[in-house]
Parts: structure tokens; C-alpha cells; sequence
């Protein structure tokens, strides 16, 4: 089967815009990107209400595209409910575009003119096709590629979450392979750089978090018109375990040894062996078999190795239970951080790192705040790296993203 090895999200405000109405989910193996529009105060409202719609998974992974689809209306539902309530957010609406990652299958829901992508063997395939004006001109023979890139209409989008009461939602599911790297953006990637730059880029940075950061300044640098926000993930092969004592042979996390299958031998080697006889003593008569053709002493032995055998089963799996409970509780807790571009972000897990660089949290919403506009009384309370529920922890930056934390 596969799951995600690597990953990384990332979103910035771009040169022009004041403000950042994109919003992104990473929690594996569900990945969500999502593009707001109608102004700093409905275009947030809107990709956030989208992305906080696949916070809590699918109900359903036996069926992925029914399921994200689903998850897809609902958040059409809700934004469109909340557009003819409030003056300030009417006509407001979203690009959506997630990814679940399967056993064997990415399964895609899209809306809009955010893509994914997935690079394999060198090549970058576009995934999703965009519901937008240019777009529907291109496919219909109308524009060429290289006209609608310049079109003065490429931003108009002809689909999207919230404007209307139902929306159609693109799905489908593609056949995955381990070392696949898979991309989701929004428009202020793609309008700034072309696909053989995207590619370039992923492949000259072999670590996903040097390839975002190496996007995102690239859009940047092409003039960073709109949000960017970027979402890799890498997959990889897991091998299923043959049972107890393949497991057993497994090398040991920490020390990269084996020390059961070590352990195991060297019982043999020393029961098997002669034992010394001592200068003074004279050598005892050695025990004749019995009837069955075995000593006493192979079935003793036999007996001592069948307790230590089944000593050491019962300790993997206690070990594998506390592990277990570990990984459980880290996946309880939120904390709030920044990034490596100073945005506020939540994370889940705790904010520890262990030897050989391996952390203990990951990054699971990225806002479009920055640290650097918050009073320090407010850096200092809010990025204190508390740990906190997951609700407690999406209210304070779904506050503070609405300007409201006081």
C-alpha cells in the first residue's frame, strides 16, 4: 500500500494584494486547496469555511470521490446559506481542489481554477481542468494555449463553491505509484509560472519543502499578482508485515539493529555448543536417549527457547501498544507557531524535534497572516506554543484571521 512519506504547504500573499483569501488543509491523507473571492472579508470566509469542511476527514474512505464530493456541496451549502445572509459577503465563492490519498488510488475533487498536478518519471500531468473562461475557449478550439495565457479575461472563473445553491464537482481517481510527488495550487502559482518552470522546479529540489519555497519565490519574482499557496506530497511503498516473527526481524527505530534476531541466535549458538570440562572433574557419562530418540536436555532447551520466544512476542507487542497510545495522543494536540515565512500556522502535535531531525508535530492549516503585523503582547500570547484542543486552537486563528482577537 502507500501513504504519504513527505510533504509540505505553504501560502504567501503575493506583491499585490493586501490581503490572503486562500487557505489550505494538510492533515494526511486528506489535502485541500482553496481560493476565496469577494474581497479581503468574503473571499477568506469562503475558502476557510470550504478547507474547515474536510477537517474532520471523510465519513466514508470506501467510496473517496463520493465522499469528497460530498464534503464539497456541503461547504457550497454553507457558503452560499451565509452569502444571501450578510451584505458584506454576498456573491462571495471558492476554488476547491482535494486530494485522498488511498491505498493504492488519489481520489480528486475539484472546483474552479486551483490545479494538482503529479510529477512521475520526470514528467508533470496535469491533473484537473480549469472551470474557467479561458479555459472552456481553449478546450473548445477557440484561443490557443499560448492566446489565453495573455487573455484579458483569464480570471474568470465559470465555476466555483458558493455562488449558486448546487455547483457540478469534478471527480476522479487516478492510479498512484510510490515516489510520486503531487502538487496542489491555487491560480497565483500557474498565472506566474508555466508548467515546464513547475517542473523544473520540482526537480531540481529533491526536498519538498526547498521545492515550495523555491515555487512560491518564483511566483514572486514573476510578479506575484495574486495569493500563492502551494501543497506537495511525496508517496511511498509499505510493505505489509508477514506476522509475530517477521516482526520481530524488523530493524529497531532507534539503533537501526536487530537485536531480537541477535538475541535469538546467539541462544542457540550457546545451548548448541559443547559445554567445557573442567581440569578437575572428570567428564560425567553422558545421558542415554530415550525412547522417543530425544535427551532431556534438547527438550529443556526447546522448552527455555519457546518461553523466551513467546517472552519477547508478548514485549513487541506491548511495545507496539504504547506506541501506539503515543502516536494517538500526539495526534490530540494542537499548538500555534509560525512557519519558515513567519505566517501563523497550526500544527498538530507538540513542538519537540528528536535526534536525527525527526519532529514530533506537522503543519495543519497555514493562515494568511503574518507574525510580523501582530503586537508583541499578541506574539507573545499567541505563539507561546501552548497546547490546545483542536477547536480551541482553530478559533483563535479563525479570529485573528477575521481581525477580531483583541
Amino acid at each position: 500500500m502507500l501513504r504519504v512519506a513527505e510533504q509540505y504547504a505553504g501560502t504567501d500573499t503575493g506583491r499585490q494584494r493586501r490581503a490572503n483569501e486562500d487557505s489550505l488543509l494538510a492533515r494526511s491523507p486528506l489535502f485541500v486547496v482553496a481560493d476565496g473571492m469577494g474581497g479581503a472579508q468574503a473571499g477568506e470566509v469562503a475558502s476557510r469555511i470550504a478547507v474547515e469542511s474536510f477537517r474532520h476527514g471523510l465519513d466514508d474512505a470506501s467510496d473517496p470521490e463520493l465522499a469528497l464530493s460530498a464534503l464539497a456541496l456541503q461547504a457550497n451549502s454553507r457558503i452560499h446559506e451565509l452569502s444571501h445572509s450578510n451584505a458584506e459577503q454576498a456573491g462571495m465563492g471558492t476554488t476547491l481542489t482535494a486530494v485522498y490519498v488511498g491505498e493504492r488510488e488519489v481520489a480528486i475533487a475539484h472546483v474552479g481554477d486551483s490545479r494538482a498536478y503529479c510529477l512521475r518519471d520526470g514528467q508533470l500531468l496535469r491533473l484537473t481542468d480549469d472551470h474557467s473562461l479561458v479555459d472552456e475557449l481553449v478546450r473548445q478550439g477557440r484561443l490557443t494555449p499560448e492566446e489565453a495565457i495573455e487573455h484579458p479575461q483569464r480570471s474568470v472563473i465559470t465555476r466555483a463553491l458558493g455562488p449558486e445553491g448546487t455547483v457540478e464537482v469534478d471527480t476522479r481517481s487516478f492510479r498512484a505509484r510510490a515516489g510520486d510527488v503531487y502538487l496542489l495550487c491555487s491560480d497565483g502559482l500557474t498565472t506566474m509560472l508555466g508548467e515546464a518552470e513547475l517542473a523544473r522546479l520540482l526537480l531540481a529540489h529533491p526536498r519538498l519543502s526547498d521545492a515550495g519555497e523555491a515555487l512560491i519565490a518564483a511566483a514572486n519574482a514573476a510578479g506575484g499578482r495574486d495569493n500563492i499557496t502551494v501543497l506537495l506530497l511525496r508517496l511511498e511503498e509499505v510493505h505489509a508485515e508477514a506476522g509475530p516473527l517477521a516482526a520481530q526481524s524488523e530493524p529497531d527505530t532507534a539503533t537501526g539493529e536487530t537485536p531480537l534476531a541477535e538475541d535469538w541466535t546467539g541462544e542457540h549458538a550457546t545451548i548448541g555448543a559443547a559445554p567445557a570440562v573442567p581440569p578437575a572433574v572428570s567428564p560425567r557419562r553422558p545421558r542415554l536417549p530415550s525412547a522417543s530418540g530425544s535427551s532431556r536436555a534438547p527438550a529443556a532447551h526447546r522448552r527455555f527457547s519457546l518461553r523466551r520466544a513467546g517472552v519477547l512476542v508478548a514485549v513487541v507487542v506491548a511495545l507496539g501498544l504504547i506506541g501506539s497510545a503515543v502516536y494517538l495522543a500526539l495526534q490530540s494536540v494542537y499548538f500555534i507557531g509560525t512557519n519558515s515565512r513567519g505566517l501563523v500556522t497550526l500544527y498538530r502535535g507538540v513542538p519537540y524535534r528528536l535526534p536525527g531531525n525527526l519532529n514530533l508535530y506537522s503543519s495543519d492549516f497555514v493562515s494568511g497572516v503574518s507574525a510580523s503585523t501582530l503586537s508583541p503582547e499578541r506574539r507573545r500570547s499567541l505563539l507561546d506554543h501552548s497546547l490546545r484542543s483542536e477547536g480551541d486552537a482553530a478559533a483563535l486563528i479563525r479570529s485573528l484571521e477575521l481581525g477580531q482577537l483583541e
